[in-house]
């Protein structure tokens, strides 16, 4: 089980303090900052990011996830004594497959549904192909996104997951609280202020079905390819003026885009696209026991630093 799997570490109070105080961080200063300083001042913010070449801008905004996916693993090895394979999966190794299949499911998905879009109402959307910078920008999503999405996969339906599950000595807990703050920890994306808070349920929505994901399957392997697979499309595929990261993407949506229809285009699309993804892998992987593996009680049942080697 793959909640079960944070019993193989050292679960004292100070280290999981510790440990969610520094791998969150950023995020809650982030939060904060948002919170705090005036409406004129975020929106300053935001204009001066969007001043930097986007390639620039694009490599400020992911090089940081390099060095917070470093610290959570180094503090969840040493300070837990727990490997890596235990924060990943409950299967005896990482199941590449698994990654494969998730992150080709929502590519494919994400390009059919803007296709349809696409041919049945183009007019706000824009050319925006540049070869040699479009080429930079693959360059660097390529390499740079892993982290970043690998950071926020391991944080909140990783460690998160398992340590409040662990406490909470069930499934349904951990469930809404990483889905609920791993949309909370994204309300400072300039979408949330273009297009209101109405766009917070996109993300706590998206933070429920990778969680889903994660319980149903025991493991990090489909919410991982799912999320790079997700994040290399909004980057690549499409990009806006009010866009979480700026770039050189294939599309852009042109100024006039109404920004609460693309709101309510996000969330039809998440009504409709989400339940595909979860049928789609239930009957791939023969998911059963849904209320179990969703609601269901925690015990211990692993040996304490089984899996632990110096």
């Amino acid at each position: 089980m793959f909640i079960e799997q944070a019993y193989k570490g050292n679960n004292e109070g100070w280290r999981v303090l510790i440990t969610t105080l520094l791998s969150t961080g950023i995020f809650i200063l982030n939060f904060i900052v948002f919170l705090v300083l005036p409406k004129e001042t975020i929106e300053s913010s935001y204009d001066m990011m969007n001043e930097m070449p986007k390639t620039v801008a694009l490599l400020v905004n992911l090089l940081p996830f390099v060095l917070l996916l470093g610290l959570l693993f180094t503090l969840v090895y040493t300070l837990h004594q727990r490997t890596i394979l235990s924060l990943t999966t409950s299967r005896k190794s990482v199941d590449f497959k698994r990654i494969f299949f998730s992150f080709g499911l929502i590519v494919f998905l994400t390009l059919v549904t803007f296709g349809i879009s696409y041919y049945n109402d183009n007019s706000n959307i824009i050319w925006n192909f540049h070869p040699i910078k479009f080429l930079l920008l693959f360059a660097i999503s390529i390499v740079l996104f892993p982290f970043q999405i690998g950071f926020e996969e391991y944080l909140f339906r990783g460690y998160l997951m398992q340590q409040v599950g662990i406490l909470a000595k069930n499934r349904w807990v951990p469930l809404i609280v990483t889905s609920t703050i791993f949309g909370l920890f994204h309300s400072a994306n300039p979408e949330v202020a273009e297009m209101g808070y109405g766009v917070m349920a996109f993300y706590i929505g998206t933070g429920f079905l990778l969680g889903i994901m994660t319980l149903m399957d025991e493991g990090l392997e489909l919410s991982l390819g799912f999320h790079l697979g997700n994040n290399l499309m909004a980057a690549l595929l499409i990009t806006s003026d009010y866009s979480a990261l700026q770039t050189d993407a294939v599309f852009k949506l042109s100024a006039k885009e109404n920004s609460a229809d693309t709101l309510n285009e996000m969330i039809i699309s998440m009504l409709i696209v989400y339940p595909i993804i979860l049928f789609c892998l239930a009957k791939k992987y023969k998911w059963t026991n849904w209320k179990e593996k969703l609601t269901g009680k925690i015990t211990n049942t692993t040996n304490l630093n089984a899996e632990y080697h110096d």
